[in-house]
């Protein structure tokens, strides 16, 4: 039986020196948020530019976070690749270093032969020869595939697949797996501009670039929500919803680097091809930090 996974988790950066990744402030910005009741940390998710990593950078990611996490935060792992085979063998890399759990979004390459079929055999065969559990993400915004409510019952009954992150905002798919899924099954929400109404669906938790930004503020929201104080609750994700929306919707990756360079971070630049924040981006997201008071003048 493999850990449960609840609570809040920061889906974090990878700073850049120049083109390389600096390991050293990845360190440090883990030990600032290692004051942070979070459940714990995403490493080389979306939000880490995973996929203009080297195997061997990400590594040494990974290995950063295990040095400088504090105890008790568990460290999962963006493991996946097209191919299930290659993914395996990421996944028990990391699996060595000491990593929690491997977080596996659905491949995309080929989309439109990746049937439900495809999907299930994928996930199935990862699960049974991975050597941590596996937390599905579904993402369908960057990867044009989606779990389905159906899916995600028939897959949370294996004993090594944890939950899922669910990034695509479906909240009507969630509510209909919810009754139907296996008790060992985390549902994590990746949308955070819905995570309340998530967790009074039933969600444990989520995996949210809004807690790398807003840390505090998410876990507020979240021991709220575990105190029945709904109406505190819900005052907070409102006034969450407009810098969520800037960090995933408008700005992305450039946004939230640049977000946390105001906020003492090490935010630094995107990896080319992304470029880093406009001018006017810049302005927003002054604004949007201020009116949190998470910035002063």
């Amino acid at each position: 039986m493999h850990s449960d996974f609840k609570g809040v988790f920061a889906a974090l950066t990878t700073p850049f020196t120049g083109d390389e990744i600096s390991p050293q402030k990845f360190k440090e910005n883990i030990q600032k948020y290692n004051r942070i009741d979070l459940a714990g940390y995403v490493i080389l998710g979306s939000t880490g530019e995973s996929v203009y990593l080297s195997d061997d950078e990400s590594e040494k990611l990974v290995q950063a976070a295990k040095e400088s996490a504090s105890q008790g935060k568990k460290i999962i792992v963006g493991t996946a690749r097209e191919a299930t085979k290659a993914t395996i063998e990421f996944t028990n890399r990391m699996a060595g270093l000491g990593i929690d759990a491997a977080l596996v979004r659905t491949p995309s390459y080929f989309k439109s032969l990746i049937d439900r079929k495809a999907l299930m055999t994928h996930y199935l065969t990862i699960a049974e020869k991975s050597k941590v559990p596996v937390i599905i993400y579904n993402i369908p915004r960057f990867t044009g595939i989606s779990v389905d409510s159906d899916l995600m019952v028939e897959l949370s009954k294996h004993h090594n697949i944890a939950g899922i992150k669910d990034s695509s905002g479906n909240l009507s798919s969630i509510g209909e797996a919810i009754p139907h899924i296996s008790p060992q099954f985390n549902i994590l929400l990746g949308a955070g501009g819905l995570f309340l109404q998530g967790l009074l669906l039933g969600a444990q938790g989520g995996i949210l670039a809004l807690a790398s930004v807003a840390p505090d503020h998410c876990v507020k929201l979240y021991n709220l929500f575990l105190e029945k104080k709904l109406e505190e609750a819900l005052k907070l994700q409102l006034e969450l919803i407009p810098l969520n929306k800037a960090i995933i919707q408008v700005y992305g990756i450039p946004g939230i680097k640049y977000a946390l360079d105001l906020l003492g971070y090490s935010g630094g630049p995107p990896r080319l091809p992304l470029l880093p924040l406009n001018e006017k981006g810049k302005k927003h997201f002054r604004a949007l930090l201020k009116g949190l008071k998470l910035l002063r003048d």
